[in-house]
């Protein structure tokens, strides 16, 4: 058989490229930039291992949607026949994916709002001395709806995903024009270590990166490329390709930040203080191009959390999957009121966008032992079900989010 090209392997790029998009967002600039300045390339490990579950995870929910033609909401609601067993799974999952979507869209809001408010100078309308009205929140929420309600956002999200691009190049540059030291990277890379205080930071690591919504979203979206299990090869591609990719993104902002900020107690409390590390490649031009980075991200990525909120939703209850469904658009638009209103009540954004990572991070276990326990139902996926190598890999991928969500809850809580 004549193998692929690099040209027709480029064209299978597709789906996954939305789910690297969909993670590459405020969120992930400002948890990386966090997790650099605060403990240097210690938590790269956490990364390593964000990519690969990520890749295992897709995976698994590509060859859902492909094979069985199902997303990931349907196939629970087939998998649980028992009336109790089917509202518990309904429960459960629909509770991790408003409480996390919800989270997420804040931060998404958030972070397109510190976007404007770096480029404008303009901060909010101050009602007393403890409470500024976040009006770019309220317009972005505006803008997002207003995308999704006329059907024709695509073309805008392109345009965005152009401008993440531009920006990633630069951090993924910046990352090789400072000289690190390569040989600490790499050992950091593949030596886990937890230093003292970073427990919360590197679940939002993972919680930016493994984003429980997008397995929803992928199962969803590869239905619409391919259309039987021949595609399955090509859809591997895509998800290895984009995710390493969004991966090295996330690695270079790590490394930049850690450079930048390192051991001199700089606090990151705005898109100039994250504007920093960019410095050495765009001098003056890093404020206003990390600016506008943030809100490409965060309007593209506040239209993407809450429609796979609602493929989620309709899916694990039976709903009509329609774009223009009653009970569809009630959902996303619950997510998106709920970020809007978050993210003008004067929420800190960098906490804010924070908060949101770690909350998806404590969530993914949810999510991912569902997947799981779909993917190994021989009447859904036939031959086509987890091997004995996929549930390994996968058990391993839980064991270790679950553990390090307990860690971080009991961590908060005092107990540890």
């Amino acid at each position: 058989m004549k193998r692929k090209g690099f040209a027709e392997r480029f064209k299978s790029i597709g789906p996954a490229a939305l789910v690297t998009a969909a993670f590459i967002g405020p969120g992930t600039i400002t948890t990386c930039s966090i997790a650099g300045a605060k403990f240097g390339y210690a938590l790269l490990w956490g990364l390593l291992f964000s990519i690969i579950a990520t890749i295992v995870l897709q995976e698994m929910a590509a060859r859902l949607g492909i094979v069985a033609r199902k997303g990931l909401g349907e196939a629970l609601r087939e998998q649980a026949k028992n009336p109790l067993a089917r509202f518990i799974t309904a429960f459960l999952v629909l509770s991790a994916i408003v409480i996390g979507n919800a989270a997420y869209e804040t931060g998404n809001i958030l972070g397109g709002a510190l976007g404007l408010e770096t480029i404008t100078g303009f901060s909010g309308i101050s009602l007393s001395d403890s409470f500024t009205l976040n009006i770019w929140g309220l317009i972005i929420g505006i803008c997002a709806f207003a995308l999704m309600i006329i059907g024709s956002y695509k073309t805008l999200e392109r345009m965005l995903i152009i401008l993440v691009i531009l920006m990633s190049i630069a951090f993924i540059t910046t990352a090789i024009v400072i000289l690190p030291n390569w040989g600490e990277i790499m050992k950091n890379v593949f030596v886990p270590k937890i230093p003292s205080g970073s427990v919360l930071t590197l679940v939002a690591l993972i919680g930016t990166t493994v984003v429980p919504y997008n397995l929803f979203l992928h199962a969803s979206t590869v239905q619409e490329k391919w259309k039987d299990e021949s595609g399955l090869n090509e859809a591997r591609t895509d998800i290895v390709i984009s995710i390493l990719v969004g991966g090295l993104i996330s690695m270079s902002i790590v490394i930049t930040s850690a450079a930048a900020f390192m051991g001199t107690g700089y606090e990151i409390e705005s898109a100039g203080a994250l504007a920093v590390q960019l410095q050495p490649l765009l001098g003056s031009w890093a404020k206003i191009f990390l600016a506008f980075g943030l809100f490409a991200a965060g309007i593209s990525s506040a239209v993407t959390a809450p429609l796979a909120a609602a493929y989620a939703a309709s899916g694990i209850l039976g709903w009509k999957k329609d774009l223009k469904d009653k009970r569809f658009k009630a959902v996303w638009m619950f997510i998106l009121f709920i970020g809007v209103v978050f993210s003008t009540v004067g929420f800190k954004p960098i906490k804010a966008i924070v908060f949101a990572q770690v909350t998806n991070g404590i969530l993914l276990p949810v999510i991912a032992i569902y997947l799981l326990w779909v993917m190994n139902n021989k009447k859904i996926l036939g031959d086509f079900r987890n091997n004995l190598i996929s549930n390994i890999i996968g058990g391993i991928v839980v064991f270790i989010a679950i553990g390090l969500g307990v860690r971080s809850i009991l961590g908060v809580l005092g107990i540890i």
